[in-house]
């Protein structure tokens, strides 16, 4: 232990005595620390954001989507699954892309035509105002209800009931305010199914959703509107239908596949830096041989001066490490500032990188201890 902790202090004193060469041998290794928390977190963070959104519907909620253009299904096709005993509301919507404009303001949306029964459905809840009433389908009314993310790029308020705004060349009034949730939903405008329709010129829906009577006849309301759909579109191949489950465990899927792939990526920069340190390590040792040579003549043994030197390249790999890990919880913090996200380090990530950077001062730093060790007192009082 003793002769672990002068070989420590020694590999300190060495670390602090050259400070901008080692702050820029641990440069790599910072930078890799960094990249591969950050882009883990933000992936992890991104993935959990909409995992609740998707939960937040519900594990009774089934989605329906037509995928064959030639394919043509109005409501009434749709809401003929309320026959089935299994199946406890139908909701069908046609989502159109647009521009909403106040005044000089404006902004993208994708605006969603809904029945009265949608927003219960899907699980939306309100702030203020209504939602979106059955007299608003009949009238096609050019009626609105708004996510708190449009409300404050449009208007800069919440404020909003009452307010108009334009959009598709018609002008809305805002009738009701969305419940922040933190997800998509923020994002979105709801407008009566038959005012969509008209503004894009078409009664054909292509999405639905399809609330099961309970969880425990998820899968038998899957297999009623299957068999529903078969009659309507005679292919099975002419639509999809998913439930909550099925979805969460794909997305889970892809996203693992996306962490593994950018901490992957960001590793490689993990890997330059440990070359960095072999390279200074080799410089160390051409330096420092009289102080090598001096130490074996005095007794040190060979392992001795590798662990000397083994401890330094790990200090170097580590701190490095430890500095990234601070970088990255302020990166992080800044991130989410700028984006309005909330976004949390991913510990394990963390945890995984840090052991890294030990595995990598061990390695890249294993070879120039090996051949500081190998000298003879001889030899290195002569070279220097």
């Amino acid at each position: 232990m003793t002769m672990f902790l002068n070989s420590l202090r020694l590999a300190i004193r060495s670390t602090l005595a050259n400070k901008m060469r080692s702050f820029l041998t641990m440069l790599g290794i910072i930078i890799g620390v960094m990249s591969v928390i950050i882009l883990v977190s933000i992936a992890q963070s991104t993935t959990s954001s909409i995992t609740s959104a998707i939960a937040s519907m519900g594990s009774d909620l089934l989605t329906i989507s037509v995928t064959d253009e030639d394919v043509n299904l109005d409501v009434d096709d749709f809401m003929g699954l309320k026959q089935y005993d299994a199946i406890a509301g139908v909701a069908p919507y046609l989502t159109v892309s647009s521009t909403a404009r106040s005044g000089s303001t404006y902004t993208s949306v994708s605006a969603i035509g809904i029945t009265e029964e949608y927003m219960g459905i899907a699980g939306v809840k309100m702030e203020a105002g209504r939602e979106i009433v059955a007299s608003d389908l009949d009238w096609r009314t050019y009626t609105a209800v708004v996510g708190t993310d449009i409300a404050g790029k449009l208007f800069e308020s919440y404020d909003v009931i009452g307010k108009t705004f334009t959009m598709s060349g018609h002008t809305f009034t805002i009738v009701g305010l969305l419940a922040e949730t933190g997800s998509d939903t923020d994002s979105q405008v709801l407008i009566p199914l038959t005012t969509a329709q008209r503004i894009a010129d078409s009664t054909a829906i292509t999405t639905a959703y399809v609330k099961a009577s309970s969880t425990n006849t998820v899968d038998i309301a899957q297999a009623q509107t299957e068999y529903h759909m078969l009659q309507l579109t005679r292919s099975e191949d002419s639509y999809t239908v998913y439930n909550m489950s099925e979805i969460l465990d794909t997305l889970d899927d892809v996203m693992s596949t996306l962490s593994l792939m950018l901490g992957g990526i960001a590793a490689i920069s993990l890997l330059v830096g440990g070359i960095g340190i072999m390279n200074i390590m080799l410089v160390s040792v051409a330096e420092r041989t009289r102080e090598i040579g001096i130490r074996k003549a005095i007794g040190a043994r060979r392992s001795h001066i590798m662990m000397q030197f083994l401890i330094e390249a790990c200090v170097l790999s580590i701190l490095g490490g430890l500095i990234g890990l601070g970088l990255s919880a302020l990166g992080l913090r800044i991130f989410a500032m700028i984006a309005d996200m909330t976004i949390a380090i991913e510990w394990r990530a963390a945890v995984v990188a840090l052991l890294f950077c030990v595995v990598i001062g061990v390695a890249f730093g294993s070879y120039p201890a090996a051949k500081a060790s190998k000298m003879t007192p001889i030899e290195a009082l002569q070279r220097n």
